[in-house]
């Protein structure tokens, strides 16, 4: 990776560029959880059980998961702009063939493809963030960059469902490529190219997965984002428990909100306290787990333990992201793509555990386990103060 535009730490920010970042980010997971708001009308327009047209969030995951890295490391020496551009004209051909198909495997192709696009798109972004900008405005420029995630994850269903039943589920995906073309001519004008790696300066994975203090973060982007996903995976039958079932908007729209104020305090923090903000969120997600275990049967303890899970929530992306980049160096754009595959495995365990746990003891076993997993991520930071979260300012 090169070395990026140094803007002076008195300078603006280049917002527009950023936003369009963010923009990038919104578009990766409203259209992963689009099809959430939309099984019913998706199933019958493919003529398939909701169960599987479920399954085309899975495919979605898979791509993301089995493509991120090897897309990396294939385009590790494009030119970076080049490169963000085919992810989103990815999301363009393959959303728009997902609104035009009839067949169900055609589906899920189309499906799985984005998913690869987003793997792509997810291991570039805070990296391109990163060269935007000087070393200390990094964390800030990543903050920008991230705000696309928590507005999605608290509007991509409700805004499926209500596409879904104003002008159909085929539009719904067809709104998502519409948004994709104003995207990619956004991203022509505003956001600057930067070359790829060199040829013979090529990194490879084994090399980064080496570096000192890499499998750390990773190790506690896995714990962290596997208790979340438990929750908020099933976060409805957790909430039906204290008389939430019919508020499930509600909640997940409180926990959408925090995240933003999250994400606006983790931008004031990454630079100054890197690990003592990491510290501080997991030990705070801990307690909070810990207190909905005690009195999730509690609407009041519910919306208060979702706002504040909400808050520690909205800053992990730029928070661990931030970490890895540093701690990967040259390496940062191929350690993120790990990045994404741990996330999205996250993902994928915290469905599967999830489930395991409510068939054996159902809902209110959740807060336990997440509060077992948060509190392990906090050992895990707390070990790793030499290398991965090291103390201190950045700008130091």
């Amino acid at each position: 990776m090169t070395s990026p535009t140094h803007i002076g730490a008195d300078e603006r920010l280049p917002v527009a560029a950023l936003l369009a970042l963010a923009m990038t980010g919104f578009i990766c997971i409203a259209t992963e959880t689009l099809p959430a708001g939309l099984l019913p009308q998706m199933s019958e327009g493919l003529g398939v059980s909701p169960s599987l047209a479920g399954q085309t969030v899975t495919a979605y995951a898979l791509g993301s998961l089995m493509a991120a890295i090897p897309l990396t490391l294939l385009t590790q020496t494009w030119p970076r702009r080049t490169v963000l551009s085919l992810t989103v004209i990815g999301f363009l051909v393959f959303n728009s063939a997902t609104a035009l198909s009839g067949n169900y495997w055609l589906t899920m192709g189309a499906r799985f493809m984005a998913g690869a696009a987003a793997g792509l798109a997810w291991s570039l972004l805070a990296g391109y963030a990163r060269r935007m900008v000087s070393p200390a405005q990094q964390g800030r420029a990543m903050a920008i960059a991230m705000v696309g995630t928590p507005i999605a994850l608290s509007l991509g269903v409700p805004l499926g469902t209500w596409l879904g039943t104003a002008v159909g589920w085929r539009m719904a995906f067809a709104v998502m490529s519409g948004l994709s073309v104003l995207l990619i001519a956004w991203i022509l004008i505003v956001v600057p190219d930067y070359p790829g790696q060199k040829a013979e300066s090529r990194i490879r994975l084994g090399s980064v997965i080496a570096m000192p203090g890499v499998r750390a973060v990773l190790a506690v982007v896995l714990l962290w984002m596997l208790g979340h996903n438990i929750l908020y995976t099933y976060i409805a039958p957790f909430v039906e428990r204290a008389g939430l079932g019919d508020r499930v908007d509600v909640v997940l729209l409180t926990f959408g909100a925090a995240s933003l104020l999250g994400i606006w305090i983790a931008g004031q923090l990454v630079d100054r306290a890197l690990r003592r903000a990491v510290l501080v969120s997991l030990a705070v997600f801990a307690l909070t787990a810990f207190g909905l275990g005690l009195f999730g049967l509690h609407p009041a303890a519910v919306l208060v333990g979702a706002a504040i899970w909400g808050l520690t929530f909205g800053g992990a992306a730029t928070l661990l992201q931030t970490a890895l980049a540093d701690t990967a160096g040259e390496g940062a754009d191929v350690a993120l793509s790990m990045n994404v595959v741990v996330w999205n495995a996250a993902i994928a365990l915290g469905s599967v555990s999830g489930g395991i746990l409510l068939d054996a003891g159902g809902a209110g076993t959740f807060p336990w386990a997440v509060f077992i997993l948060a509190a392990a991520g906090f050992i895990v930071v707390l070990a790793a103060k030499k290398t991965g979260f090291r103390p201190g300012s950045r700008r130091a």
